[in-house]
């Protein structure tokens, strides 16, 4: 499929990952992934994802700082991310008050509503 849209999926847990890989090909999308920030990173510059999502709390380099980076190389800054994480939602908040950080073009709690993400990406990318 020519027009094919990738999605870069960065967390370290390999069932979320299994099953966010298996439902967005499912839904026609090309999936990539990487286990940590440090490795998503690196993917994200190398594959050049229409989209990410990616989880908070990883080993090697946490969400927020590869949030940050992402968001700070020219080669990434304008692949929208979409925050997938089990912590509260006070971090929202959180990363909503930093100011070395921008708010990420989405966020959902574990478990997600696959339908709400879904249409969020779908809206992200314009499809």
């Amino acid at each position: 499929m020519k027009n094919q849209k990738k999605i870069l999926i960065i967390d370290d847990e390999k069932d979320v990952v299994a099953y966010l890989s298996a439902f967005f090909a499912d839904n026609g999308f090309l999936v990539i992934s990487a286990s940590n920030g440090m490795e998503g990173i690196q993917k994200a510059i190398t594959e050049k994802p229409d989209i990410i999502t990616l989880d908070i709390s990883m080993p090697k380099e946490s969400g927020v700082k590869a949030l940050r980076q992402l968001q700070n190389d020219n080669l990434t800054k304008d692949i929208p991310v979409i925050i997938i994480t089990g912590l509260a939602s006070d971090f929202k908040r959180f990363i909503g008050s930093r100011k070395q950080v921008k708010m990420p073009e989405g966020y959902f709690e574990k478990p997600v509503d696959r339908n709400l993400l879904l249409v969020k990406v779908k809206e992200l990318l314009r499809i």
